[in-house]
């Protein structure tokens, strides 16, 4: 078990020892205030007509987010009717969870270290899935490339979206601030 009194994780130690002195040299910023951070990560599962089939699929997403996180994932749930779809108002859709403070830089390190040399034939992400407003969003086909999911208790493979969002107010300067947590962009 962690000691969390004491415990700090790496890339938030890298972001204040390294990361924002060499931005605050690259973009010639006057104030601290204006170094680029990261402000959240929100992840997601859509189970889709999965879900319509079976609600104990939503639960199963909750459960596999909630460990993928380290923190409780919540149901999405369906607003609107859909007749086409067979949706029904009230009905489980996936799974969402915000990730702030120290589990964010924790997530983040898992993903880039981790998770993503797991990726089969990774050639590195998209630079080009900035926002416009210093956003990055992204999408994994399998949720299974994370460590803490074991391959013999899924019984379906999810697809998860991640958004980090940044306090950059240009995709310039959220790249550079990605760039410097080694986010291993393709262009």
């Amino acid at each position: 078990m962690l000691d969390t009194a004491t415990y700090t994780p790496r890339l938030k130690t890298q972001f204040k020892d390294s990361i924002r002195p060499a931005l605050k040299e690259e973009f010639g910023y006057k104030n601290d205030m204006q170094i680029p951070r990261l402000e959240k990560i929100v992840l997601n599962i859509g189970c889709g007509r999965e879900a319509v089939k079976d609600s104990k699929k939503a639960k199963s997403a909750v459960e596999d987010l909630t460990t993928i996180a380290g923190q409780r994932a919540v149901m999405t749930i369906a607003k609107n009717s859909i007749a086409g779809f067979r949706v029904r108002d009230g009905m489980p859709m996936g799974a969402k969870v915000t990730l702030r403070g120290d589990r964010m830089y924790d997530f983040l390190d898992r993903l880039i270290t981790v998770a993503m040399p797991r990726i089969r034939d990774f050639r590195g992400v998209s630079g080009k899935s900035f926002d416009g407003r210093g956003n990055y969003a992204m999408g994994i086909k399998e949720h299974i490339i994370f460590p803490e999911i074991n391959f013999d208790k899924i019984d379906e493979s999810w697809g998860m979206d991640i958004v980090i969002a940044t306090t950059a107010q240009t995709d310039a300067e959220a790249k550079a601030l990605l760039k410097h947590f080694n986010m291993p962009f393709n262009s």
